[in-house]
């Protein structure tokens, strides 16, 4: 966010408490993006242990970032892959996820967020897609939303192609499935 306000291009945020947020929302953002949020310490060992056994077989490698660890990117480290952000991101996870209650945690996330091009945090987000505050959302927009975060620069919420609706039709049915929202009481 800072970066491209620096170079001089438009940024929307405006930062809301969480509980201004839909409980649908919430869901959607924990089904698509972190469904052990509430059970892990910080770090998924077990996605992070499937990420590298993937990578040492030769798949491209795929993020197993928990929402926590995405804070601590976005908040306190820069962007863009590599093996030193990651060894400095894992200590630091674990450290805000014992400091921080997971309320602020999520709380900062969907605020910092960037949720499309120069929109971050998620009242802007709901404004600039479905013309609504995210206290509104309907559990459709909520997955549509949700399904931008791992590409917010590519992926429009009110217009998905075909193959992303889909995925955020999956994460509709996660939604209905049950969500672990305890560590949000």
């Amino acid at each position: 966010m800072a970066a491209r306000s620096l170079m001089g291009e438009p940024v929307r945020q405006r930062w809301i408490p969480l509980r201004r947020v839909s409980p649908l929302l919430i869901r959607a953002v924990l089904a698509s993006e972190d469904a052990r949020f509430c059970i892990h310490d910080g770090i998924d060992l077990g996605e992070l242990k499937a990420a590298i056994e993937e990578a040492k077989s030769g798949a491209s490698p795929r993020g197993a970032s928990t929402i926590t660890m995405q804070v601590v990117k976005n908040v306190f480290l820069w962007p863009g892959r590599s093996y030193v952000r990651k060894a400095i991101e894992l200590p630091l996870a674990l450290a805000v996820d014992f400091v921080w209650p997971k309320r602020r945690i999520l709380e900062v996330y969907l605020n910092i967020a960037e949720w499309g091009p120069g929109i971050y945090g998620i009242d802007a987000a709901a404004s600039d897609a479905f013309a609504k505050p995210p206290s509104n959302l309907t559990a459709r927009e909520a997955a549509r939303l949700a399904v931008v975060l791992p590409n917010p620069l590519d992926r429009d919420p009110a217009n998905l192609e075909p193959r992303i609706a889909r995925v955020s039709q999956i994460i509709g049915a996660r939604m209905r499935g049950g969500v672990n929202t305890s560590c949000l009481d």
